[in-house]
């Protein structure tokens, strides 16, 4: 706030402009000469929240809103709180009009929302009331320069917390108003089409799962290679319904390695080595075998590792394994190991243990305690499945891994704009407080008119 001498005498106008007007040493980056920066609290009211007594139940459950940092996710269109006071509530809460800029202060410091409607806040935020446009200043506050003066400004305890008055020694940039508009216009607009195209990126990211689905549908039941067998003269008879015991062996025999020396060099495959993502051994290790010999599960190259622990298992952690050391592995005990037979080939399994529904109904029948929920090996040896010839398998296989493979890049790609999205929106706002997105009127008035007026109205 304004600064007053000791005896609380007013400073004149002029003293108090100078006052407010932050020195060209101490400005963070430059501004267009018309614009001016000045602190959070010359311009502004700054409101700490308080949370009406839980012991009185009488002031909860009305419909005036109690903001919370959670609400605050909304960002730009704060209106719905999850929680709401009544009129006793309301009357003893610090409120905070509709166009305020909420600002987490504990913990999430720099998290704003923009309130849309009347409201409170608890002590978690701190709320500013500005006599510049509201749209402008929100847009500010979003800026990693806002974010990060508040965080230098943090009180260092366990929990960060940044109090009201730090908040308003906060440095702010202020255009003439007619540009205050402007830029929350331009931002609008830009933000507008980002969000468009987020949108249909989402879209996109939501639909990977369901179209993997029905890929693998089409995969399972001879859809995929009806063309293939079409070209054959050959029809779906070949195809037999069987269990899967019959054609693999889960959990197989160990090697036999008791002739081998202990400082043998072997492969271990820990399950944080599975990607859930593209069902590989990403990180495989290399252990003495007298550190792996007894208390891991065993397995050979070519064998499908298959996770039987939640939340693992649901989260698609399998994989083929490939050369190992020695020709040996060992692993989590928390896998099941499959190993095909001649009737079937192992990346044709994988596909099906890799699809959602299969991994759906293995969830159906886990039991344990909770936390330690396993797939029980009978399911899997009991699991029935549609085994076409082999090289059917072979052929529905080839496609199968093309098509996932396409499916994967499409999500990768989606994401990678998705991450883009939100790196252009910083950049946006980081130019748009430099005066940098062309809407600028160097003709117009300076902004220390404005500030000079802003503070003409407050002692």
């Amino acid at each position: 706030m304004a600064r007053g001498r000791k005896e609380g005498a007013a400073l004149i106008l002029e003293e108090r402009l100078h006052a407010a007007l932050v020195p060209g040493p101490e400005q963070p980056y430059r501004v267009p000469e018309n614009w001016c920066w000045t602190r959070v609290g010359e311009i502004s009211r700054v409101v700490t929240g308080n949370t009406p007594s839980r012991k009185k139940p009488k002031y909860y459950g009305g419909d005036f809103p109690f903001f919370k940092p959670g609400d605050l996710d909304a960002g730009r269109h704060v209106y719905d709180a999850a929680e709401y006071l009544t009129e006793e509530g309301k009357a003893i809460s610090r409120t905070i009009p509709a166009q305020a800029t909420m600002v987490c202060c504990i913990g999430s410091i720099g998290k704003c929302g923009f309130s849309e409607v009347a409201g409170a806040t608890n002590q978690q935020i701190n709320s500013i009331v500005p006599q510049i446009d509201p749209l402008y200043f929100y847009y500010y506050c979003n800026t990693e320069e806002f974010v990060d003066q508040l965080r230098t400004k943090a009180s260092a305890t366990t929990i960060s917390i940044v109090n009201k008055s730090k908040i308003e020694r906060c440095y702010t940039p202020i255009p003439p108003l007619s540009e205050q508009f402007r830029i929350a216009d331009r931002i609008e607009n830009l933000f507008g089409k980002l969000e468009a195209v987020r949108k249909t990126l989402q879209a996109v990211l939501d639909g990977c799962e369901s179209r993997r689905a029905a890929i693998l549908h089409k995969a399972f039941t001879g859809k995929l290679t009806a063309p293939w067998r079409n070209s054959r003269n050959m029809g779906m008879e070949r195809w037999q319904i069987v269990y899967l015991a019959e054609v693999c062996t889960v959990n197989p025999q160990r090697a036999d390695v008791k002739n081998l020396s202990d400082t043998l060099e072997v492969s271990f495959i820990p399950m944080s080595a599975l990607s859930e993502t593209r069902g590989e051994i990403t990180a495989p290790q290399t252990r003495l075998l007298k550190e792996v010999r007894t208390g891991f599960t065993n397995f050979s190259e070519g064998d499908i590792l298959f996770a039987k622990i939640t939340p693992c298992m649901e989260n698609g952690k399998s994989a083929i394994v490939g050369e190992l050391t020695n020709h040996i592995g060992y692993g989590s005990t928390e896998f099941f190991v499959l190993r095909c037979g001649a009737q079937l080939y192992n990346r044709y399994l994988y596909h099906i243990v890799r699809n959602r529904n299969f991994r759906d109904e293995a969830q159906t029948v886990m039991n344990g305690a909770v936390g330690q929920l396993r797939v029980p090996k009978k399911f899997l040896e009991q699991y029935q499945l549609h085994l076409p010839p082999i090289e059917e398998q072979q052929k529905i296989v080839q496609i199968l891994d093309r098509l996932m493979e396409e499916e994967l890049q499409v999500e990768a790609n989606a994401k990678l704009v998705l991450a883009q999205i939100d790196l252009v929106k910083k950049s946006i706002l980081s130019r748009a407080f430099r005066g940098e997105l062309g809407t600028n009127d160097p003709a117009e008035a300076s902004s220390v008119e404005l500030l000079k007026q802003i503070l003409s109205k407050t002692k």
